[in-house]
C-alpha cells in the first residue's frame, strides 16, 4: 500500500550559484572545451553540485519549510517590491536510500513550493524546470532510482529567486513541503481523486467520484476504486464500487462511480462539517493503493440579484486579500500558523479569504475547511499559454474536492483585461477550468475596462469571459457596472486600501501614518474601511467583497518606500495584531453581539488639555463617553461611520458605554497606564505537539505596576528558550524595522512583540521562553509539549 513520507529533515543548504563546469561527476575533474557539453548532456553526467558524489558536507543543514532571504539583511540598493531583501540563487541537496523491496513501486517526489524557479536533478539527471514559485509539481523518479543498502539516492535543487513573480515578498528556496510517496504500479494519480458532492434537484445528494488511475507496470492493468463514505467518528455511511477499468502501461484512465449519501450534516461557515472519502484501488479483491480525501457537503451559488448564497441562504462575503509571509518566517510558514491567522480573521468577523495573487499552499485550504472559511482561489498567471494552462489545471485539480473554494480567480488587475486578447485569454482560462470543475464560477480582478466610454458594458474585455464580474475598487462605477451587468453576478474582488500603522496616531509623512481610518492612497475611491465597506452594503445584489488586506505583508511598501519595508495595509500587521482597522471591521461585520472598542491609548503625557481624537468602532446605536467618571458626550453611531470625539486630553480612564434600543449593552476603557515595570509573555495555545511542526506565536508586552500593558512601550528584549523546541523566528510589526528576524532578540513596538515557537521531533515535556529587558520584571512562559507519533519520514544518510 501507499507510503507517504515527509522529505523535510536534512537538506544541504549552500546560498549563492555554483559554476556547472568546475566539477564532473563530483569529482574535482576539471573538463575543458567539447568535454563540457558532451559530458553534461548525458543522464546521470550532472557536474557540480547537481552531480551525486559532490561533497557537501560543508553547507548548512536545514530542514524545510525554508526562506533564505528572510535571513538576509535589509539593503536598501535592494528590490522595494520585494521588502529590500536580498535575493538571488541558492542549492538544496538531500541523499536517502531506498530498500531493494521497493524495486518495482513506483516512486515519486512531490515539491510543494519553491521560490521562485528551480531545476531538479535526481542521481546527477536534469528532471525538472518548475516556473512558478507558487505551483507544486511532482517527479516520477521511478525510473532513476537506485535501490539497496550499498546504493544512495541524490536530489539536488538550484533554487533561481533572481527573478520575481509579484510585486510583493516572494521569498527563496524551498519554502513548503517535500514527499516521498511509493505507490503500487497501478494506483491513484497525484490530486486523482475528484469526490466534490452535489445536490441534486430531487434533493438528494450524490458524489459523482471521478479517479485517475495511472500505471507504470510493463503491461495494461485492470483495476476498480472502492469510494467509501466516512463521518467524523469513522463510521462508513456510503459506498459504491466502479466498474473495472483498463489502464494502459505508462497511460491513465478514470474510474468513475456515483455515491449516494443521505441527510449529511452541511458545511457552513458556522458548522464546518466534515467527511473523509477513502478512494481504494482493487484488482480483483486485493486492495493496492488508498487514498483519503476529505469532503464537505454545501451548495453554493452567485445570483445576479441575491447576491451569495451557501445551502440556499444569502450570505454577504465579508472577505480579506492576504499574501502568504509572516513575522519571523518570511513564507516558509508553519502549518499551524495558517490555524493562527483565520482564527484572528474569523475573530474579526471576516468569513472569506482571497489567496492574493497565487494558489496558497494547501494547508491553508485545509484550515478554511476545518475552520469555516470561504475562499477565493485565485491562479498566479494569466496566460493562455500551454506552461501557464497546466498550472492553471494543477491548481484546479488540487483544490476541487475543498468545501472552502468557493471561487476561481484567473487574474489580478491585468493590462489586456479592457479588450479582445484579454477576453480570449480569459475564454481559455474558463473553459480549462470547467473541463475540470463545472461546480464554482470563475472571476477575474478587475479594476479597469468593464465600461465603454458610452457607461455601458465595454463590448470586449475580461468581464465578458467570467462567471462573476469582479471589481477591484471603482466604487464610484458600481451603479454604472452594476446596470452594464445586469444579468451577471458582481463581487468586489478588491477594496479599500486603508493605511495605517499600528498603534500611531500621528501621522509622519516620512514613515508612519495614523490609525484613524481616514488615510488612503489614490485608488482607493471609497476612502476607508468604513466608506469601503458602506459602498458594498448598499449594493444589495453584490456577492461581498474582499478588502485589502487582512494581514500586513512584506514588500509594496505603500504609501513610502525607505525606511518602511512592508506595507501599511492590514487589518492585523505582520504578527497578526490588530490594528485600528480590524476593530472596525469588527464593528461593521459581527452581528450576533455588541461589539464597542476605543482608540486610541490614552497615555498623552505633555499634551494635557490638548484635543486628542476617540473613535469608538461600535455596533451599537448610541455610545456615551466618560472621562474619569464625567459624561464627556453621548452621541448617536452611524452604522458605516459610528463615532467620533475631541476630547482635551487628561490622564486617568476614558470609558464608552454602548447602549442598542436604550439599554446598556458594551463597555469599554481605556486608561492612563505607569511606566513599563515588567514583562509579560502571552501564548496563543499552551500546548504544542512533538512533531517538529507544531509552532505557537507567543505575545511579548510590558506592564505597568498594575498588570497593564504599556501601549507606548518600545524597548529592547532577550529572549531564552529551553526544552523540547526552539525560537524560529521574533517580528513586532512595525514596518519600519530592520531588525534581525531570526535570533534572541527582539524589540516591543508600541506595546507588542511576538516570538515564535516550535516544537522539535519527537520531544515532549515542558518548553521554556524566558524574557529579560533592562530594568523591568522578567517573564517566563511554559508550554507543553506532548509525545506524538513520529511523523513518517526519509530517514537521512550521508553519500
Amino acid at each position: 500500500m501507499r507510503q507517504t513520507l515527509s522529505l523535510d529533515e536534512g537538506w544541504r543548504f549552500h546560498p549563492g550559484d555554483i559554476p556547472r563546469d568546475s566539477f564532473a561527476g563530483g569529482q574535482g575533474v576539471n573538463l575543458y572545451g567539447p568535454d563540457i557539453t558532451y559530458h553534461g548532456a548525458k543522464a546521470g553526467s550532472a557536474w557540480g553540485a547537481a552531480a551525486r558524489g559532490y561533497d557537501d558536507k560543508s553547507w548548512k543543514r536545514v530542514d524545510l519549510p525554508h526562506d533564505w532571504v528572510v535571513e538576509q539583511p535589509f539593503d536598501e540598493k535592494a528590490l522595494k517590491q520585494q521588502g529590500y531583501r536580498p535575493r538571488g540563487i541558492a542549492w538544496y541537496r538531500r541523499t536517502f536510500k531506498l530498500p531493494a523491496s521497493d524495486r518495482g513501486k513506483n516512486i515519486e517526489l512531490q515539491f510543494d513550493g519553491v521560490a521562485t524557479h528551480c531545476t531538479v536533478y535526481v542521481n546527477g539527471t536534469e528532471v525538472h524546470h518548475n516556473w512558478s514559485g507558487y505551483a507544486s509539481f511532482q517527479i516520477d523518479m521511478t525510473p532513476l532510482a537506485r535501490y539497496g543498502d550499498d546504493a544512495v539516492n541524490t536530489i539536488a535543487v538550484r533554487v533561481d529567486a533572481e527573478d520575481a513573480e509579484g510585486w510583493w515578498y516572494e521569498g527563496g528556496g524551498i519554502y513548503r513541503h517535500t514527499w516521498l510517496v511509493k505507490r503500487s504500479p497501478v494506483h491513484i494519480a497525484t490530486d486523482g481523486v475528484y469526490a466534490n458532492p452535489v445536490k441534486g434537484a430531487d434533493g438528494r445528494w450524490v458524489i459523482p467520484a471521478e479517479v485517475t488511475l495511472a500505471n507504470i507496470g510493463s503491461g495494461t492493468a485492470s483495476a476498480a476504486v472502492d469510494v467509501g463514505v466516512f463521518d467524523a467518528a469513522g463510521r462508513r455511511i456510503a459506498g459504491s464500487r466502479s466498474a473495472p477499468v483498463r489502464i494502459v502501461s505508462q497511460g491513465d484512465t478514470v474510474a468513475k462511480v456515483a455515491v449516494p449519501v443521505a441527510a449529511p450534516r452541511l458545511w457552513s461557515v458556522e458548522s464546518p462539517n466534515l467527511y473523509t472519502v477513502r478512494t481504494t484501488v482493487l484488482r480483483g479483491d486485493r486492495a493496492v493503493d488508498s487514498v483519503d480525501t476529505s469532503i464537505g457537503f454545501r451548495t453554493i451559488r452567485f445570483d445576479a440579484q441575491k447576491g451569495f448564497l451557501l445551502n440556499d441562504q444569502p450570505l454577504k462575503l465579508q472577505g480579506t486579500s492576504n499574501h502568504q509571509d509572516h513575522a519571523g518566517v518570511g513564507v516558509a510558514v508553519p502549518d499551524s500558523l495558517w490555524d493562527f491567522r483565520l482564527r484572528k480573521l474569523k475573530e474579526m468577523g471576516s468569513n472569506a479569504y482571497r489567496t492574493a495573487h497565487n494558489p496558497p499552499a494547501k494547508e491553508l485550504l485545509d484550515a478554511a475547511d476545518r475552520l469555516g472559511m470561504l475562499v477565493m482561489d485565485e491562479t498566479r498567471h494569466f496566460n493562455a499559454s500551454p506552461e501557464y494552462l497546466k498550472q492553471l489545471r494543477w491548481l484546479v485539480r488540487r483544490d476541487r474536492n475543498h468545501p472552502s473554494v468557493i471561487l476561481w480567480s484567473l487574474f489580478n488587475e491585468e493590462g489586456l483585461e479592457v479588450n479582445e486578447e484579454g477576453m480570449e485569454i480569459a475564454r481559455v482560462m474558463n473553459a480549462v477550468v470547467k473541463q475540470l470543475d463545472t461546480t464554482r464560477p470563475t472571476t477575474g480582478a478587475q479594476n479597469m475596462g468593464q465600461l465603454g466610454a458610452d457607461g455601458k458594458a465595454n463590448p470586449k474585455n475580461a468581464a465578458h469571459s467570467v462567471d462573476v464580474v469582479g471589481i477591484n475598487y471603482q466604487a464610484d462605477e458600481y451603479d454604472k457596472i452594476r446596470a452594464a451587468y445586469p444579468d451577471k453576478p458582481i463581487v468586489s474582488t478588491e477594496d479599500t486600501s486603508q493605511v495605517m500603522t499600528r498603534g500611531e496616531y500621528t501621522t509622519d509623512w516620512s514613515k508612519v501614518v495614523a490609525s484613524y481610518d481616514d488615510v488612503y492612497p489614490g485608488w482607493a475611491t471609497t476612502s476607508t474601511a468604513r466608506g469601503a465597506w458602506e459602498a458594498i452594503a448598499k449594493q444589495p445584489s453584490f456577492a461581498g467583497g474582499f478588502s485589502w488586506t487582512g494581514f500586513a505583508y512584506r514588500g509594496e511598501p505603500t504609501p513610502y518606500g525607505w525606511p518602511s519595508a512592508s506595507s501599511h495595509f492590514g487589518a492585523l500587521d505582520l504578527c497578526g495584531f490588530p490594528t485600528t482597522e480590524f476593530y472596525v471591521r469588527q464593528a461593521l461585520w459581527v452581528k450576533d453581539r455588541p461589539v464597542l472598542t476605543l482608540v486610541p491609548h490614552w497615555n498623552w503625557a505633555g499634551q494635557e488639555g490638548q484635543p486628542i481624537k476617540v473613535l469608538a468602532a461600535t455596533n451599537t446605536d448610541t455610545v456615551a463617553l466618560y472621562l474619569n467618571g464625567k459624561l464627556v458626550e453621548e452621541k448617536k453611531a452611524d452604522p458605516f461611520r459610528m463615532v467620533e470625539w475631541q476630547v482635551p486630553w487628561a490622564p486617568g480612564r476614558l470609558e464608552a458605554v454602548g447602549k442598542k434600543d436604550g439599554r446598556e449593552v458594551a463597555r469599554f476603557a481605556v486608561e492612563t497606564t505607569g511606566a513599563p515595570m515588567a514583562l509579560r509573555l502571552t501564548p496563543d495555545r499552551n500546548a504544542l505537539a512533538g512533531d517538529g511542526r507544531d509552532a505557537v506565536p507567543v505575545t511579548v508586552e510590558a506592564i505597568d505596576a498594575q498588570g497593564r500593558p504599556v501601549p507606548t512601550a518600545n524597548l529592547a528584549v532577550a529572549l531564552d528558550v529551553s526544552g523540547p523546541g526552539a525560537n524560529i523566528g521574533v517580528g513586532n510589526g512595525d514596518p519600519n524595522n530592520h531588525a534581525p528576524e531570526k535570533g534572541d532578540k527582539v524589540t516591543i513596538y508600541n506595546g507588542l512583540a511576538q516570538v515564535i515557537l516550535q516544537s522539535r521531533r519527537g520531544g515532549a515535556g515542558s518548553l521554556v521562553l524566558r524574557a529579560t529587558a533592562a530594568g523591568l520584571k522578567p517573564s517566563e512562559t511554559m508550554i507543553g509539549v506532548r509525545a506524538v507519533p513520529a511523523l513518517p519520514s526519509v530517514p537521512v544518510v550521508a553519500q
